[in-house]
């Protein structure tokens, strides 16, 4: 084993070495690190994995955007980068802030699972189902606005907890349908507890949503070496013009905002949508395309896009 893991480096050109991943502990961050580890250890590395509480985890009773935005879900990821302790954090990209601190990068964006949401629910097979003033749970701004402009008769109910937190909520009885991501459900295989998928022209995903990132220190280019061939060219030009968005608009958890881009023959689409809390129903829109081949240009017209929506009213 250790022969060939030596040949296959030399062939690819990429050095084996020994890495440690920062993850926390919820059942689905396990599965994302276990996936990064299972990838790198087929290119020949040695991966052992740091699993960790965070301060988002641990603050379950408020709101993110009332007590530091989904940076709480990383900053002690980071430290253990910065002390040496881990290589590598592998995030869920939508809860990656937009600005890195200095000395930080994301190094790695991987292929995108499913980037849509999705309605689950013990009773009812679709959100036109539920009946009226019906309770649905999230915590996401973003889908709080989404769902009043598609029901503005629904109890919108706060959400929080891991996954299995938020599953069990709702088989308790705490609400008649929940909103999560289709990514999250799908990786853990409780994909038959979805009973409905929102396309995109219904419900815009978050900006990043369904994609894994990878979080390494800036001076660690043994460690950007050996994650480039999990990258994904694609995924990494639609998730760069969709945070581009977010970034522009001043992005934080604390902003009702969608963003979501495909890319078709070299021609990336990029949408959004931005809603005013005070003003439910009302939605501020803005899209554009173009033939896009490298970060900078999906940045670009990323910004681009976030002009349009403040140009619509967005604020």
């Amino acid at each position: 084993m250790l022969a060939s893991s030596l040949i296959e480096s030399l062939r690819t050109g990429y050095s084996v070495s020994h890495f440690t991943i920062a993850t926390r502990e919820s059942r689905l961050a396990l599965w994302q690190a276990e996936h990064v580890q299972a990838l790198l250890q087929g290119h020949g590395h040695s991966v052992d994995l740091l699993g960790m509480t965070t301060r988002g985890d641990q603050i379950l009773d408020r709101a993110l955007s009332k007590v530091g935005g989904k940076g709480l879900f990383v900053k002690e990821l980071e430290v253990a980068l910065e002390e040496g302790r881990a290589d590598l954090a592998v995030h869920s990209l939508k809860d990656v802030p937009m600005e890195l601190p200095e000395g930080f990068a994301l190094a790695c964006v991987m292929e995108r699972e499913d980037p849509r949401d999705a309605l689950v629910s013990t009773r009812f097979a679709s959100l036109d189902e539920l009946p009226q003033g019906g309770c649905v749970g999230t915590s996401s701004l973003r889908r709080v606005v989404l769902l009043r402009a598609l029901r503005p008769d629904l109890r919108i109910e706060p959400l929080r907890g891991n996954l299995d937190t938020r599953l069990r909520k709702l088989d308790d009885g705490a609400y008649d349908a929940i909103v999560l991501a289709a990514a999250g459900l799908k990786r853990l295989g409780l994909g038959a507890r979805i009973r409905q998928v929102f396309e995109p022209t219904v419900m815009l995903p978050a900006a990043g949503q369904g994609a894994l990132g990878i979080e390494i220190r800036t001076a660690r280019a043994d460690v950007a070496s050996a994650l480039a061939p999990l990258a994904h060219q694609g995924t990494s030009l639609c998730v760069a013009a969709e945070r581009a968005v977010s970034r522009a608009m001043g992005g934080s958890c604390s902003m009702p905002l969608a963003a979501h881009a495909r890319l078709e023959s070299g021609w990336l689409r990029l949408q959004a949508a931005w809603g005013d809390p005070e003003q439910p129903g009302h939605l501020v829109r803005a899209e554009a395309g173009g033939d896009i081949a490298d970060i900078d240009a999906a940045a670009a017209l990323g910004e681009g896009v976030a002009a349009r929506l403040r140009a619509g009213g967005a604020r």
